[in-house]
């Protein structure tokens, strides 16, 4: 992420640290010819927004129908869970200005002194809109995050996991990449908009997680049909917000509204449409000419991985390049989980470890100061400017990120999983019936109103989520002629 000086701009002042007294100033008044910056990066972290809701129904379209809603229910939940802790320490753990090489300070706790003032991403936003818009990568990232539990992980331990894995791992991980005193910032690695701390972190984490929770249960299921997606139609929608939301995502991430940053934009639609044709090339060769609208999405994401990294780098031939390397790499490791022998049944370190990994070393291999100038005032070198060492240093970020991510994952969910009540994963009993109907009584009441309109059983769900009190829904009671659910309901009503 980088800065814009065409023209003088706002200074920060320490004596000043808020921006000045609102009381007292009018502290708009520093923005003055600026303001479409900042309106600019507004507009994309309401687009970034889109992405939450967009891997919510992406996730819950892959799960199996009984486990579904709880996927849906934690995208909503990780945004607001991620949200105190980035008020409460968060953000100044990430981008305090008075960050060591590694990790911030407190400068910034509770959202101390971030208000008006410049902030330390660009001197053209008021710090608070940078915050919210970091505040976003952040969410969504954990979000990536809690897919390593796949349809068996309890949810209260998941969201705390997802607040203490955003502390301990995302927010260093945000510091050595983008604080102006991070050692990944300085080498430099070059990553636009979060190859490392976005993807190859969530990535390794997901894996972490699905290692640490074991594998599923696959009673009574066909190994091939254990993984179908149960409605392609939220994958579809899923990743259609999802590709809409990444506009804010790298188009915003020159922090700025030059042209590099639409540039940026340009990259974000190309990498995603020839990653969607990588993968679907793959998917004809691999089933005899047949298509999948799961597989084109998967595709699209792979791209859009891929190219976060790049995107203020390339050119948008190149960025085409990314896309469609990323999406045929990650295609190509369809097996991943058995050569593992890890249970991650959403593929988050496929498209997101593997993607992230791909999109950082391509981006030192294909990096051109031309496009990264276009902001007016970066220069970044890779290799088509004979800068070799570039990949090297992408490599570092890459070995580095994954390391930590992975092992401090791994210590994170052990510690989690000893301590009282915090055990991660659900009962056989929980998961044979379906994470829904085990945690949700949303789920139990709509079966239950279904049944009472003629509705059959769900033959994709185990049966005993229609026993109520040890007697078959559908049997009738000596209670007259009612059903056990029609009794539940009526009291209900009563009730």
């Amino acid at each position: 992420m980088s800065t814009l000086s065409l023209y003088p701009a706002p200074e920060f002042n320490s004596s000043e640290p808020k921006g000045g007294n609102p009381l007292e100033v009018d502290v708009n008044a520093q923005y003055t010819g600026y303001e479409f910056h900042y309106i600019y990066l507004i507009v994309c972290t309401f687009l970034v927004w889109l992405i939450i809701p967009g891997i919510g129904l992406l996730y819950g379209g892959l799960a199996r129908r009984k486990s579904g809603l709880s996927l849906l229910f934690q995208s909503l939940m990780v945004l607001a869970v991620t949200t105190f802790q980035w008020m409460f320490w968060g953000y100044s753990l990430a981008f305090s200005r008075t960050a060591n090489s590694f990790i911030g300070d407190l400068k910034n706790f509770g959202m101390k002194n971030v208000a008006a003032a410049p902030s330390p991403g660009s001197p053209f936003l008021p710090e608070i809109v940078f915050c919210l818009y970091e505040l976003l990568f952040a969410a969504c990232t954990v979000q990536i995050v809690i897919g390593g539990s796949f349809e068996r992980g309890r949810i209260i331990p998941s969201l705390v996991f997802g607040f203490c894995w955003c502390t301990i791992v995302y927010c260093p991980i945000a510091c050595w990449t983008w604080n102006a005193n991070g050692w990944l910032y300085n080498l430099p690695s070059l990553d636009y908009a979060g190859g490392g701390p976005v993807h190859i972190a969530s990535g390794w984490a997901a894996l972490a997680y699905a290692l640490v929770l074991g594998k599923r249960m696959k009673k009574g299921e066909h190994p091939h049909t254990h993984d179908k997606p149960h409605n392609t139609t939220l994958v579809f929608l899923g990743t259609c917000f999802i590709w809409f939301g990444w506009f804010g995502f790298n188009g915003g991430s020159t922090l700025n509204g030059s042209i590099r940053s639409m540039y940026a934009a340009f990259n974000t639609n190309t990498a995603a449409s020839t990653g969607a044709i990588g993968w679907v090339i793959v998917d004809m060769i691999r089933h005899k000419g047949r298509f999948s609208v799961v597989g084109a999405c998967e595709g699209a994401i792979a791209g859009l991985v891929g190219i976060t990294p790049a995107a203020g780098f390339v050119s948008v031939w190149l960025a085409a390049v990314i896309g469609f390397i990323t999406a045929v790499v990650c295609a190509l490791c369809q097996d991943i989980n058995e050569w593992l022998r890890i249970d991650e049944g959403l593929y988050v370190f496929k498209l997101h470890g593997i993607g992230g990994m791909m999109g950082s070393f391509l981006t030192g291999i294909f990096a051109n100061s031309a496009v990264s100038a276009l902001d007016g005032v970066s220069a970044y070198t890779g290799g088509l400017n004979g800068d070799g060492m570039q990949v090297g240093k992408q490599f570092a970020e890459i070995t580095a990120i994954s390391a930590y991510s992975f092992v401090v994952s791994c210590i994170l969910l052990f510690a989690l999983k000893y301590i009282p009540y915090m055990h991660l994963r659900v009962s056989a009993e929980a998961e044979e019936k379906g994470l829904d109907f085990d945690q949700f009584f949303d789920e139990q009441i709509g079966e239950w109103e279904h049944m009472r309109h003629g509705g059959d059983l769900d033959a994709n769900a185990n049966t005993e989520q229609y026993v109520v009190h040890g007697t078959h829904a559908a049997s009738q009671s000596s209670e007259g002629g009612h059903t056990p659910v029609e009794r539940v309901m009526s009291n209900k009503r009563e009730d």
